[in-house]
């Protein structure tokens, strides 16, 4: 689903560029790959003691001042991001009045901020900056890492 609404295919040419340098792909069959890495279509499940080395190996090595995180839950057993220079995006919905975490749907949000990011006029470097740029098409809010925890990034779908 994350996949689908990045809709890699109709990114302009300087969002493809930008994307191919700034995005990770945790596979399950593959490890850590970029998005114009050839890989054969599969199904399976990750195997976290598995692809923790893998994955370590390939991402431990890259310097950079900000790790969006939209990995799932499951992903992220796989490999922990610096705590102090990660964001990690959770998507809600609003029932009621109520926030309410979002499973499913969430996957799609978070393509769509992907999305959203490589258009955007820069690239974040800090998260007060990915907050910036977030929510000027969704309604956010930014919770600062404690040290333990990365930094989070609530996005409520729209």
């Amino acid at each position: 689903m994350l996949y689908q609404a990045l809709d890699w295919a109709s990114l302009s040419a300087a969002a493809k560029k930008r994307g191919e340098s700034a995005l990770m792909i945790i596979s399950a069959k593959y490890g850590a790959v970029r998005p114009t890495d050839r890989i054969e279509s599969y199904k399976e499940k990750i195997d976290s003691k598995k692809m923790k080395d893998v994955v370590a190996a390939k991402l431990d090595p890259i310097k950079v001042p900000l790790i969006v995180d939209c990995r799932s839950s499951t992903y992220k057993t796989v490999w922990h991001a610096p705590v102090e220079i990660t964001v990690e995006v959770r998507v809600s919905t609003v029932v009621d009045g109520v926030r309410t975490v979002v499973t499913h749907m969430s996957k799609k949000t978070r393509g769509e901020i992907t999305r959203w990011l490589l258009q955007s006029r820069s690239m974040p470097k800090t998260p007060e900056d990915l907050y910036a740029i977030v929510s000027e098409k969704y309604p956010c809010a930014l919770t600062p890492s404690d040290g333990v925890e990365p930094w989070v990034l609530e996005v409520i779908a729209v």
